[in-house]
């Protein structure tokens, strides 16, 4: 079957989807997105998702293209067209096409919309995430406003590149001062060997991820000592365990990070109990 996207309030073949040329997207990175998990053929989160998506476009003064009702109705309506029951619907707004200048255009200018949904390997992600992944550090080297998701990622394209020539899954984004921020693509956890799980605060320096939310839920049940706060590569070198997690792939253990096994090498089992927890926890929607 053909795939389907969404291109400012048209359902068009896949092959034929396209923008116009002076698409501020296109010309300036001068837009947003939201990668939402689908399952069941039903949105995960989706509320998170909308919600970070407002605060995304009021960061940048950007409008939203149309209400939150309305955009559900498409979302689902493109899940449905493409026939998802596991997979994933990518969403970006723009601020619109104009003729090429630094500067905003006039008010006028409608904010551009596209969206597309396609199918997951569920049986693939599963097996990831009992054989952990590897990680690679690199130097932080984004502007300071990661906080928006922007689809300004070339620094996150030029990270994620180096984890694969390096035969990794993912990379680590290390600050000057040494710790770890984030990943390409995930947010980065740990485990200490006193068993507290640590992650960076998300007034500094990350993306608020809508998974790390939903596992920050999962946590207030005291079952686990949790600490927001930076960690140092040498933390992470030492931890008992350590963790990424994404709209994606949810939680996945990593079992390396530079080359040197994290605790025994293999996935730990708070990884894969939050794991667990969190496909339990995140129901469709």
């Amino acid at each position: 079957m053909s795939r389907i996207a969404y291109v400012n309030g048209r359902y068009v073949p896949h092959r034929e989807a396209g923008v116009h040329v002076e698409d501020r997207g296109y010309q300036f990175s001068d837009g947003v997105y939201e990668v939402c998990e689908v399952r069941a053929s039903r949105l995960v989160d989706a509320g998170r998702h909308f919600d970070r998506l407002d605060r995304s476009l009021a960061a940048l003064r950007i409008r939203s293209p149309m209400s939150r009702a309305a955009l559900t109705l498409v979302l689902n309506e493109l899940v449905r067209r493409n026939r998802v029951v596991d997979g994933l619907v990518y969403l970006q707004v723009t601020r619109g096409v104009a003729p090429r200048d630094h500067g905003f255009p006039p008010a006028r200018v409608c904010p551009a919309i596209v969206a597309t949904a396609r199918s997951v390997d569920r049986a693939q992600r599963a097996a990831r995430a009992q054989h952990g992944i590897s990680v690679i550090t690199v130097a932080e080297n984004r502007w300071p406003r990661v906080d928006i998701k922007s689809i300004a990622l070339l620094p996150n394209v030029l990270a994620k590149q180096a984890a694969r020539e390096a035969g990794a899954y993912e990379a680590w984004f290390v600050d000057t001062a040494g710790f770890v921020t984030e990943g390409s693509s995930t947010n980065a956890w740990i485990v200490t060997n006193e068993g507290t799980i640590i992650t960076r605060s998300a007034n500094e320096g990350i993306l608020r991820g809508v998974t790390r939310t939903a596992l920050f839920d999962i946590l207030a049940d005291g079952r686990w000592a949790l600490e927001e706060r930076p960690f140092r590569v040498e933390d992470a070198h030492a931890a008992r365990e350590a963790f990424v997690t994404s709209a994606t792939q949810a939680v996945l253990p990593v079992v390396r990070i530079d080359g040197r096994p994290v605790g025994n090498g293999a996935p730990g089992p708070v990884a894969m109990r939050l794991r667990g927890r969190y496909i339990e926890h995140s129901e469709p929607t």
